[in-house]
Formats: structure tokens, sequence, C-alpha cells
């Protein structure tokens, strides 16, 4: 048997003063509050909207004050003031998708590939990557992929910037001869 939360809705008084007519509250929501905001961060998806999700639900919690019975089961009151007050906004929300009889597609680029045909030239080309020689391979990734400059690209792997320039010429041309790449041009 479970030990009601709230009394009837009838004893419920709206405070007129501008003081807190229940001390216990405030000291209630300074204890709880970053619990209990954690609780409404996980129902929005945006900080703001669980800050205002929460002292809404505080607010509802401040008038039933005097009606809740069981002070231990506060918590549970508050997540599900926090819920009900955002299964509301959720039902309340602006619809701005219509159904129509037709699917709006894109217009089609002029001059634009394929995304398939990109997608396996991305796909060939890390394959190629991957069949040079360790160093090589990094020496192009930093410079192509990193868009490091030459100089930037020496420093991070310590060697002079004559070497990176030879390496990833060496490296340009290997790519170059990938049949798998020959193919894709």
């Amino acid at each position: 048997m479970t030990t009601p939360v709230c009394t009837s809705a009838s004893h419920a008084a709206v405070p007129t003063t501008q003081t807190p007519a229940f001390p216990s509250f405030a000291s209630y929501v300074r204890a709880r509050r970053p619990v209990l905001l954690r609780t409404a961060r996980s129902l929005t998806a945006n900080p703001s909207d669980a800050e205002d999700l929460l002292q809404t639900a505080l607010a509802k919690t401040y008038v039933a004050w005097e009606r809740i019975e069981d002070h231990r089961a506060l918590d549970g009151y508050v997540r599900r003031a926090l819920l009900n007050t955002r299964t509301s906004q959720w039902r309340k929300r602006k619809v701005d998708e219509f159904a129509c009889d037709e699917l709006p597609e894109p217009e089609p680029m002029p001059d634009a590939a394929d995304p398939a045909e990109q997608q396996a030239l991305h796909d060939a080309m890390w394959r190629a990557i991957a069949k040079l020689p360790a160093r090589q391979r990094a020496m192009v990734v930093l410079r192509y992929y990193e868009d490091l400059s030459e100089a930037q690209t020496a420093e991070v792997l310590g060697v002079s910037v004559g070497t990176v320039k030879s390496a990833v010429s060496r490296a340009l041309g290997k790519l170059r001869e990938d049949p798998e790449l020959g193919l894709v041009r």
C-alpha cells in the first residue's frame, strides 16, 4: 500500500505575499536543484529548455506544497511534474511537416558527382593510401588531410622540409600509378 503524496486540490491556496510562504520549499529547492536539473536535462535536448522545464515543475510543486503530505516523496512528485510538463509541451509542439502526394527531391546539381561514386572514390583513395609505406602515408595524411604546410609536417615528424617534399612527391607518384584509382579518374 502506498502513502498518498497529495491531498485533494480543494485545499490549494495561492500565496499572495512576496516572501516565501514555505521556507522549507526554498531549502528543498536549494538542496535538490542539481539532481532535479539533471533529470530535466535528460528530458530535453537543450540546457535552457531543461531549466525552464524545471522552473515550471517547481512552480507546480510550490502551488501544491501544502497538500503534499509525505515530504519524503518530494523528488518523485517533482519528477512526475517534470515528466507531465514535458509531455504536455511535446503534445503542443508545432508540426511543420505536411503530407503530400509527391516527395520533394532536391534539384540535381549540374556537374555534381553521384554520391555512390564519390564514396567509391573515397574508399579507393584510402585503400591506396594504406598501401603506402608508413612514413609516406603519415606525410600524405598530415599534408593533405590535416592540411598542414610542408614546414608544419616536417616539424611534427621531426624531419627536414626537403624530406617531406621528396617523400610526398614519391607517394603521389605511387597514388597516380595505383590501378584502382586509375579506374575512377
